[in-house]
């Protein structure tokens, strides 16, 4: 069953990396780089950004360290849990049709169970459920961050995902802020999401001038076509360690049995003395 899940994170392009890496992570920056144009004023004065990388380039996170603010090694016990809103700009025929790309029963857990989390949403996903961004994006439970316009890839070969131009990029990451913006969201953070997890230099190169911090994960749930939510939140769980970063899915079709898994990942997790975070806090430290 975890194979079959893997195999499904490839399918959808955002459960796994193919032909990318882990660019060093630079030192945290309180004010960082400015978020750019798509980014709201709270952004620009809350959410931590990360200095540059080398040449200026677009700098990466993907977990926290083990540790604590008062230095005891393991002992700040926290944990991000991050769920792509995921749609590309061709499937709105097929949510005419009645697929859901959405998935608003997760989000009303999240809610019920108190979990702070990070929404990376796509562009065409908040012009299809401009409602359902608004509210999840003015719910300070929440933050919403970029994941791209159309869910296409920014770096080649990525999982058979058409891919952005290197000109287009820049442009992309902006068209999907002020999507995201109109829908009246505030909690915008300046925070990035690769479709696919695939980067590359030259793909940090196009991004550096919007300002955003690129966000992996070091834990990959499997929750994407998986039929199993045993499985997913066994997945889960064995992952975890302090500082963790969970890549999940918000989408219906895609991701059916997430909110399922997450009812016992959460209850479990918080037995073990995790604390859930939102990724600005995670990278806050």
């Amino acid at each position: 069953m975890t194979a079959l899940m893997v195999l499904g994170a490839v399918l959808t392009g955002c459960g796994g990396r193919e032909d990318s890496r882990t660019a060093a992570l630079a030192p945290l920056s309180s004010h960082g780089p400015s978020p750019g144009p798509g980014a709201t004023v709270e952004a620009r004065q809350g959410p931590p950004t990360m200095a540059p990388g080398p040449e200026g380039l677009t700098p990466v996170f993907e977990r926290r360290a083990a540790g604590s603010r008062d230095g005891a090694p393991g002992a700040d016990k926290t944990v991000a849990l991050t769920f792509d809103a995921d749609m590309t700009a061709d499937q709105g025929p097929r949510a005419s049709a009645g697929e859901h790309f959405d998935n608003p029963g997760l989000i009303a857990l999240l809610r019920r169970l108190k979990v702070p989390s990070t929404v990376f949403m796509t562009g065409r996903w908040a012009q299809e459920y401009p409602a359902q961004a608004r509210s999840i994006g003015t719910d300070p439970l929440f933050e919403i961050a970029n994941h791209s316009y159309s869910h296409y890839a920014f770096s080649s070969p990525c999982y058979g995902l058409p891919a952005v131009a290197k000109a287009d990029m820049r442009g992309d990451v902006e068209r999907a802020f002020a999507a995201i913006r109109k829908t009246g969201a505030r909690n915008v953070v300046p925070y990035f999401r690769f479709p696919g997890g695939c980067y590359d230099d030259a793909s940090l190169k196009a991004l550096a001038p919007t300002g955003v911090t690129a966000v992996q994960w070091d834990v990959v749930s499997g929750d994407a076509f998986a039929t199993d939510p045993e499985a997913v939140a066994e997945q889960v769980l064995s992952g975890v360690k302090p500082g963790s970063l969970v890549v999940m899915h918000c989408t219906r079709s895609a991701a059916p049995v997430t909110e399922e898994a997450l009812e016992r990942v959460v209850p479990e997790l918080r037995e073990r003395g995790y604390r859930f975070v939102k990724v600005s806090e995670l990278m806050r430290g």
